[in-house]
This record gives structure tokens, C-alpha cells and sequence, in this order.
């Protein structure tokens, strides 16, 4: 009879097999469009991870911030003092529901739009992180059609990760990779305040 070190043994090497199968068979060197949404908190957070994580092999990173910008946030903080390589613009209106100005919302958000397309152009932005851009299809404050054909034009080696709730089933489809994070529990909902470093 085995005993529980040699079927732990077992199970790792068939496990070991099955993973080097999958990396083998991936062959095709290009930038990725990344797509975070969901109703769940992590979105941006996980966005900002994959920034430092570009940061630590010198690449080149804009960040453009949807929706967000009179709260001041940690990120913001941080971005702004501590890593001023990093090209980073914020919208700067707040929340939608709180302008309750369509038309005022639409322009800035095609402001906004137009300095995000200068990186999407440009082959020297390695990494492009567009926050909150989902908000801006749902409102239809953006056209989908340009936006989706935008980001697929980009430069090929040029990675970008959009994050938002909503956003459309065109924007998934066109992605590369497309991870839904799922809100089980959240303080709010029990009465907890917003928390600096955490939430903001």
C-alpha cells in the first residue's frame, strides 16, 4: 500500500506533467488585453499589482483613471510622489452619480478618452491601465465600436488591462484574458466605513 508521501509524489508529478503540457503549447509572444470586472472589490487593486509588477522589469506604464478623482486615493498618493515615471491622468469628475451632468460626464470623459488613445498608440507604453473604463461604455458615454477597435489596433507588443463592472459582452469577447471577481461579503454592507490603504 502507498503510503501518504508516495501518493503525494504521484499527484504532483501528473500535476507537474498536465502544467508543462499547457506551457509548452503556449507559443505566441504578444501584448495582452486584459479584462477585470465583476461586482466584486479587487478590480483596480489587482490592476495597480500588475503595475508594480511592470515596474519591476523598467517598463514603460501609463494609468488613466475613469470615473475616479476628487476622493483622493492611496494610489494616487503614491503614483504622483513616488513613481512620477509612471504617465498617469485622472478624469477627475467623481462618480456619475454624484455630477448627475450627462453632458458635462460625456465631455470629460472624451477628454479623458483622447489622452488614453495617445498610449494606445504609442509602441514605447509597454503597459496601459485603463480604470474604471467599463463605467464609460455602460453609460454610453464612449462609442463601444471605437473604443473595441481602438484596443485592438494598439501595438502588438503593448499589454492593457480595463477595469470596471459592466462594460458590455463585446469588450469580454475581444479580450484575452477576462477574470470576474464576485462580491460574497463586503464590510459595507454591514455598516463599515471606507478604510484608507484598503479601500481608498
Amino acid at each position: 500500500m502507498a503510503s501518504k508521501e508516495e501518493k503525494h509524489k504521484s499527484s504532483m508529478q501528473k500535476q507537474k506533467k498536465n502544467i508543462d503540457a499547457h506551457i509548452s503549447q503556449a507559443s505566441i509572444e504578444k501584448g495582452v488585453l486584459i479584462l477585470l470586472t465583476g461586482n466584486g472589490k479587487g478590480k483596480s487593486s489587482s490592476a495597480f499589482g500588475m503595475v508594480f509588477r511592470a515596474l519591476g522589469y523598467g517598463h514603460k506604464i501609463g494609468v488613466i483613471q475613469f470615473i475616479k478623482g476628487q476622493q483622493l486615493s492611496g494610489e494616487e498618493i503614491y503614483l504622483k510622489e513616488k513613481l512620477p515615471e509612471i504617465e498617469f491622468y485622472q478624469m477627475g469628475t467623481g462618480f456619475t452619480w454624484d455630477t448627475q451632468d450627462r453632458t458635462s460626464d460625456i465631455a470629460a470623459a472624451e477628454r479623458t478618452w483622447a489622452r488614453a488613445k495617445l498610449m494606445l498608440n504609442d509602441a514605447s507604453y509597454q503597459l496601459v491601465v485603463l480604470d474604471e473604463l467599463t463605467y464609460m461604455l455602460a453609460y454610453d458615454y464612449l462609442g463601444e465600436d471605437e473604443v473595441i477597435t481602438t484596443l485592438l489596433s494598439r501595438p502588438p507588443e503593448q499589454s492593457v488591462v480595463v477595469t470596471g463592472r459592466g462594460g458590455g459582452a463585446k469588450l469580454k469577447e475581444v479580450a484575452d484574458t477576462v477574470s470576474e471577481i464576485k462580491e460574497i461579503k463586503h464590510a459595507y454592507n454591514n455598516g463599515v466605513m471606507a478604510r484608507k490603504g484598503v479601500d481608498f
